[in-house]
């Protein structure tokens, strides 16, 4: 595997902490963090989980008083083990929901978590502002091509196979470098298409042990070589709950120290289901690092 050089001429993007979200320039010297609200019945967290308007409506509002800059939609539960909805179910699920969450909250930027293409863009059209797409591009190939028609950021993370079967099994011979190299391709080709806005997010728990989960967290400054913001999500997964033999409901406090963790190594953007807490986090952690 070729590493990507230091020197900034020649990785795939010069490092850029802006994102332009529909108009929105959102700063990411400091850190910021994104909401998950997820439209579905099945997610592993219970409490992320607002399939009733009001309910998810009320759930957005208080994300976004606690601090959230992104709100973070997602339709279909890519949990360990979950089974693929069709995109019928998945856009029936989504669009509804996301025309409520514009209408009530036209300020917000809003970000949608899925790897099919056709809904990206019918998302976007109907007011969402970036794509966060699991599986960085791999399970639809139109993804890429309709960034680039979309000018939109993408969230590019890495997983090693689809949720179903993700976590039989996974195998690397070196996670860093792995990781790695398929960031360095798909950025050719979001480069080759004038792609401009990306982030790239290592995927805990997505076709990783606990082992592999601890290691990215350990080494992810490493992935600052490619010149991208750094998206971490490690809220109540069960890289935590099951370390501490516990819940994913009583997980807020092992999530507030990875957290630590990840931005301590350059995340600058924290997923979370708990804003407040993680708005504390990134305070504290950023007043710590400029003293």
């Amino acid at each position: 595997m070729t590493t990507p050089l230091k020197d900034p001429k020649d990785t795939v993007f010069p490092t850029n902490l802006t994102l332009n979200c529909g108009g929105n320039l959102v700063d990411l010297s400091t850190p910021k963090v994104m909401g998950i609200v997820n439209i579905t019945p099945d997610s592993f967290y219970e409490n992320s989980r607002f399939t009733e308007e009001k309910k998810l409506l009320e759930q957005v509002g208080q994300q976004l008083t606690d601090g959230a800059t992104f709100i973070d939609l997602g339709a279909m539960s890519t949990r360990p083990g979950s089974k693929e909805i069709s995109e019928m179910e998945e856009t029936e699920r989504l669009l509804p929901a996301l025309r409520s969450v514009v209408k009530e909250f036209p300020s917000a930027i809003i970000s949608i978590d899925t790897y099919r293409s056709e809904i990206a863009k019918k998302a976007i059209d109907l007011g969402a502002h970036l794509i966060n797409d699991i599986s960085g591009g791999k399970f639809d190939t139109n993804m890429i091509p309709t960034i680039s028609k979309l000018k939109v950021p993408y969230i590019m993370m890495h997983t090693l196979a689809k949720p179903e079967t993700m976590q039989h099994n996974p195998v690397y011979s070196d996670v860093i470098k792995e990781i790695i190299q398929f960031f360095s391709r798909q950025l050719q080709a979001l480069r080759e298409l004038e792609v401009q806005d990306v982030i790239l997010d290592p995927g805990f728990g997505f076709g990783k042990t606990m082992e592999h989960n601890y290691h990215i967290l350990k080494h992810f400054n490493e992935f600052n070589l490619l010149h991208c913001p750094l998206l971490a999500g490690v809220s109540r997964k069960g890289m935590i709950w099951k370390l501490l033999e516990i819940t994913p409901q009583n997980a807020l406090n092992g999530t507030t120290v990875a957290h630590t963790l990840a931005l301590q190594n350059g995340a600058k953007i924290l997923r979370v289901h708990d804003v407040k807490p993680a708005v504390e986090a990134i305070k504290i952690v950023d007043f710590y690092q400029k003293q």
